[in-house]
């Protein structure tokens, strides 16, 4: 069975930073466009980064361009999201998520999904 786990998240305060894991079991991770989406109360799900599988292209949304960084390992089956200079407007629940084929910002184009992982920033 095909599943992701993100892992990393918890409290932090302004200015902070956090890095965020995902791990693929039951598949590799090395053929699929790997993105990251969050989601705060009230609010829909939203594009957050994504890194392509061929070339390890990245894509930001331009809310935390310059402070996170999306990486991947390989030989771990695992994804990164390195978040600096953390903000409260960065509070949500984060997900990562997997697609076959290229890279897309819309959360209907991936297909596995992970259980997401709560990050909070407050001092």
């Amino acid at each position: 069975q095909l599943q992701l786990a993100e892992s990393g998240g918890g409290l932090v305060q302004p200015g902070g930073s956090l890095r965020l894991s995902c791990v693929g079991s039951g598949f590799s991770l090395d053929y699929y466009a790997i993105g990251w989406f969050w989601q705060a109360p009230g609010k829909e799900r939203e594009f957050v980064a994504a890194i392509s599988w061929i070339v390890s292209s990245t894509y930001y949304a331009d809310s935390v361009k310059g402070r996170f960084t999306i990486s991947r390992d390989y030989a771990k089956n695992t994804l990164y999201l390195q978040m600096n200079s953390l903000k409260p407007e960065d509070t949500a629940f984060y997900y990562c998520a997997a697609r076959r084929g290229p890279v897309r910002s819309a959360r209907n184009e991936y297909d596995y999904w992970g259980q997401g992982t709560q990050v909070t920033v407050s001092s």
